[in-house]
């Protein structure tokens, strides 16, 4: 394990961006092969039955399509955002490095900018990656944006305060992306529900809040 540490190490000085784009490309399709597996464990028991006599089977094409969000978007982007950010905060605004207001406006940053941007964009990409058309791209996004959202707002300041508190910035995408491995879980498995009743109740909500927002005529 050490030795795969220092390897790693090795890569990421020597080929920064190549090797942040791979290493989050693989954590994802393994993301992408749980999802599935939860997926069929969440199933009900008539179903269960019937996938156990066909044997276990894993979406190849489905853990191609995610593996390949994780190489062509979060890698690059990610890698150059955290640059960016600890560029921004600590020398423009010039915050002390790791005191609580340096790691508090770098979570809020991050939350605001690149949390339900990253959402939208993983929703919108699977869509069109199996070939639907706009309307129902956009019909998909809905379904599944707003029950992932606030699980995402919810779980990832945790995880960001630990990362911009103690990760240096060079390793802070290869964190995220372990942290990644368990939310594509949870991306893909929201993505795999389709229109479950569960996140009708989500939809009924938020269109519920919109209309009280609105004024009366």
């Amino acid at each position: 394990m050490l030795r795969l540490w220092k390897w790693y190490n090795t890569c990421l000085a020597v080929h920064p961006v190549k090797t942040q784009v791979i290493s989050s490309g693989i954590l994802w399709g393994f993301g992408d092969v749980g999802a599935q597996t939860v997926a069929r464990w969440t199933m009900p028991h008539e179903s269960q039955t019937k996938e156990k006599n066909k044997g276990i089977k894993i979406d190849w094409r489905r853990v191609a399509t995610t593996s390949m969000f994780g190489f062509a978007f979060l890698g690059p982007v990610g890698h150059y955002w955290y640059e960016y950010l600890d560029h921004v905060v600590r020398i423009r605004y010039q915050l002390h490095p790791k005191s609580f207001k340096f790691v508090a406006v770098k979570i809020l940053a991050d939350a605001i900018l690149t949390g339900p941007l990253d959402l939208l964009i993983f929703f919108s990409y699977m869509g069109f990656a199996y070939g639907k058309s706009i309307k129902q791209v956009k019909e998909e996004v809905k379904r599944d944006f707003f029950p992932a959202l606030p699980v995402d707002l919810a779980v990832w300041p945790i995880v960001q305060f630990a990362n911009f508190r103690y990760i240096p910035v060079r390793q802070q995408l290869l964190y995220v992306n372990l942290v990644y491995l368990l939310e594509s879980c949870f991306l893909s498995w929201i993505e795999q529900q389709g229109d479950a009743p569960w996140k009708q109740w989500f939809r009924s909500f938020y269109a519920f809040e919109n209309q009280k927002s609105q004024p009366d005529v």
